[in-house]
């Protein structure tokens, strides 16, 4: 079994596994009871908060620990609005579900969406940002790390430039995390579990000073931004994978990208491929490939009966039939958008798996390109 879909999700960590299970069945307490193990589960969470807080140089209280990154998102972009009640926001053109509905569904509330476009690599164009801030913007929100072509935004110069109109930033930093430095200038950064070796169902909203209205009401917990009882073995969990997740990043990356740089290669041999993204400024564990001339669904179904698990673009909208948005705001076509698949790897994955893969590849495009009604 070989895995190339860690943008999806990844497997839980094993050290991470091991910190949770006490919390599930011993120390199971409710953090809001006042008795000895309450006090524990309260504990376990502040240490977690403190943790995750101390390795992305914030304040713990900065920290809000949400169900998932979607809904870390949803707060964000949602919350902040609904706060101020009226106004103007922006998003890219590649943006995560959990960022592009949040910001339309807004729209049925009276508020004004723009968005901006992309280059033909799948930057944010800062002119073009620049422009569309008006008097009225009240949040800019752009993705960090992109889920499907994994290129990398300036978020510093974004974030420069929203602050010199006064306006707030949001950035999707899941995919991010795993790779890249969190310190950065964003007011409101969302960030997940199931993307750094941790578990699903946890996600984090860091939220430097923003006032925001809560998604989720009743208890009260998590600074009254999050009510429901807290998930402690999750955040246990997830303070856990993001610690590991930092250690030794250079390697890491080190080491994925000697990977994805071979994989990149040796896929693009075959004739009629193109990378969909920028060469340089991208994730190092992403490469996202077009085989034209071949059904990417085809593909996936076809590795899948190797043994080989890949994507064509994002899990959280995979069962779409339209062409994706992402691969379409580069200026695709949709025949070449169709014909794309997402392999994101891991710091577990091997070179030896890397060969396989290409050599599956290889195979089994030679062979629908045979069959293929699509033709070159």
């Amino acid at each position: 079994m070989i895995y190339f879909d860690n943008s999806s999700t990844t497997p839980v960590n094993e050290e991470v596994l091991d910190e949770m299970l006490p919390y599930f069945s011993e120390n199971y307490g409710n953090p809001g009871s006042m008795h000895q193990k309450g006090l524990d589960a309260l504990k376990a969470v502040y240490n977690a908060r403190k943790k995750i807080a101390k390795l992305i140089c914030v304040e713990p209280e900065e920290i809000i620990f949400t169900g998932s990154g979607t809904e870390s998102a949803n707060l964000a972009i949602l919350g902040f609005a609904r706060k101020k009640g009226k106004g103007h926001i922006i998003i890219s053109s590649i943006e995560h579900p959990a960022v592009k509905e949040s910001a339309m569904h807004l729209v049925k509330e009276g508020f004004d969406v723009s968005v901006v476009n992309v280059d033909e690599e799948g930057f944010v164009k800062l002119d073009e940002l620049k422009n569309l801030i008006r008097e009225d913007t009240i949040l800019v929100s752009i993705i960090y790390a992109n889920n499907e072509i994994g290129v990398v935004q300036d978020v510093n110069k974004i974030s420069k430039i929203c602050k010199e109109k006064g306006v707030i930033f949001h950035t999707d930093a899941c995919q991010a995390s795993q790779y890249l430095n969190l310190n950065i200038g964003a007011d409101l950064i969302t960030l997940n579990g199931s993307k750094i070796n941790g578990p699903k169902g946890i996600g984090v909203l860091v939220n430097k000073g923003v006032e925001l209205e809560p998604i989720i009401y009743g208890g009260g917990q998590e600074e009254g931004l999050r009510s429901g009882t807290e998930n402690v073995p999750l955040i246990v969990g997830f303070a856990k994978a993001f610690e590991i997740a930092r250690e030794n990043l250079e390697k890491k990356v080190e080491h994925v990208k000697k990977l994805s740089s071979r994989l990149k290669e040796g896929l693009l041999e075959i004739s009629n491929t193109q990378l969909n993204g920028s060469w340089e400024k991208r994730l190092p564990n992403n490469v996202n490939i077009s085989f034209i001339g071949v059904e990417g669904e085809s593909m996936i179904l076809m590795l899948n009966e190797e043994g080989i698990f890949v994507s064509t673009g994002s899990a959280c909208s995979s069962k779409s039939l339209e062409p994706s948005h992402v691969l379409t705001s580069l200026g695709l076509k949709p025949e070449v958008s169709h014909s794309s698949i997402r392999f994101t790897l891991n710091s577990f994955n091997t070179s030896e798996e890397v060969e396989i893969v290409i050599k599956k590849v290889k195979e089994i495009v030679n062979k629908l390109r045979k069959i293929s009604a699509i033709g070159d």
